[in-house]
This record gives structure tokens, sequence and C-alpha cells, in this order.
């Protein structure tokens, strides 16, 4: 029997088959130009297009398939969204006097892939590549208000609800009624909900389709964050995303 090592080296050599040649090709050529017997090029292909990875059309042909154009898009579109955002998280940082953040929505969390600090002021928690509770994170709450009623069930299927801080939602009943406002105002704070004093706007970045990619924050201590403050502070963060979103492709309405 094959080692599973050997099988993904098979597996690959038809990917990068397919996407060299660029056209769909039959269970023989794609044997004859790789090497592989039939019968093990047929078991890979038939795994492969179960999930996608290669489809076959009406003629029996296979070509590359959705499942990797999506995995090379969100990737390429990841690298896209640092570069393009970094100019504007400069301003914005630079305006408000604020450290700011980049985040995506991974399952019931943020993973922030991108932070610009506010020197010499004493550094956040977070750091690029930290992950903190989407439920009471402003971030986190954007791409969330994002979700249809499904999605937002199947993303925080096993959060727990922790309460970090006397201001942390704790249910999914209450959430979702903060979710409705979070969607209906276009930002979301996070009001010492994960930790006590400090506060954070965010607003959601859209991309060329309409959807929801990433989010933006402005965070600090509640002393720069006070409620007089808090309206230009919002003002700022929406217009960073949206200045962000148009140069994603989107446009608004």
């Amino acid at each position: 029997m094959e080692s599973s090592v050997r099988v993904m080296d098979r597996a690959f050599d038809i990917i990068e088959l397919l996407s060299k040649e660029n056209h769909p090709m039959n269970l023989t050529e794609i044997s004859k130009a790789t090497g592989i017997s039939k019968s093990t090029a047929y078991r890979l292909l038939k795994a492969m297009n179960i999930r996608h990875y290669v489809e076959k059309d009406n003629n029996g042909c296979y070509y590359i398939g959705i499942k990797l154009i999506e995995i090379v898009s969100y990737h390429i579109n990841g690298l896209e969204l640092q570069t393009e955002s970094k100019p504007f998280l400069s301003e914005l940082r630079s305006e408000l006097n604020l450290t700011v953040h980049l985040g995506i929505l991974e399952a019931h969390e943020v993973i922030y892939i991108e932070k610009l600090d506010l020197y010499p002021t004493t550094r956040l928690y977070s750091q690029v590549g930290y992950r903190s509770p989407a439920f009471c994170s402003s971030m986190g709450k954007c791409l969330l208000a994002s979700l249809s009623g499904d999605e937002l069930d199947e993303a925080l299927y096993n959060c727990t609800f922790e309460e970090f801080t006397p201001n942390t939602i704790t249910n999914m009943k209450d959430l979702k009624k903060h979710l409705k406002k979070v969607r209906q105002q276009g930002w979301a704070i996070d009001d010492e909900e994960y930790i006590m004093g400090h506060r954070c706007v965010g607003a959601t970045i859209f991309d060329y389709r309409g959807d929801a990619i990433a989010s933006i924050s402005a965070s600090g201590h509640v002393a720069q964050m006070s409620d007089e403050k808090l309206p230009i502070i919002i003002e700022h963060v929406k217009e960073a995303a949206s200045q962000i979103s148009r140069r994603m492709g989107y446009l608004e309405n």
C-alpha cells in the first residue's frame, strides 16, 4: 500500500498538471502525463472531485475546481487586504492617537492580522496573530453582525460566553439583539466588555462582492475614549473602513 505522503504527492502532481495545462483533461491524458496508473489517478480524482478541488465536465474531463480557486483567492486577498489597509490604518492612528487593528473572523474568534501601536504609550495586550473572542470585541461584533442567522449559530456553536467583565454579553439572545443594533448603525463598540478600563470601536470592511471580509478598530483606555470623544472616533473609524472597502472593490449604494 502506498504511503500517505506518496498519495498526497501524486494528488499534487495532478493538481499542478491541470493548473499548467489550463484546459480539461480526461483520465487517460492525466495518467499519461503524470505517469500515475489509471486506477490510482481515478481514485485520486474521485476524492478531489467530492471536495471540489477538481471538477468533472459532461465529457468526463477534469479541471481545477472552485475549492482550490477559493483557497488561492483567500490567500491573495489576505495579502492585498493588509497592503491596502496599511496607509489608512496609519492615518487613523495619527488622527485619533489610538492603537488600531485589522482583524478577520474565524469561527467564534477574531484573529488580529495587523496592528499599529501608538508609541510611546503602553502597549495593549493584542499582537499580530492574537485571537480574541468575537462576541465581546468590536471587530468581532462587526463581523458576526454580517452573518445570517444560521451562519451565526454555526460560528458561535462552541462559544462559552465567558464573563470577562461585568459588561460582557453572556448569552446568545442578548448578543443577537446587540448585533441587530450593530447592523443598523454600521459600527460596534467593546465598552469594557473584554478588559475593564479599555474601549474599542470597530467597523466592517467589505469586498467587491459586498461580503464582509475583515474589520478594523481603534482601541484605548477609557480616558482616551470618553463619551465626549466617542462620536468623533466612530466617524473616523467608519470612514477608514469605508476607504479600505473601496480599495477592495466595494461599491457603496
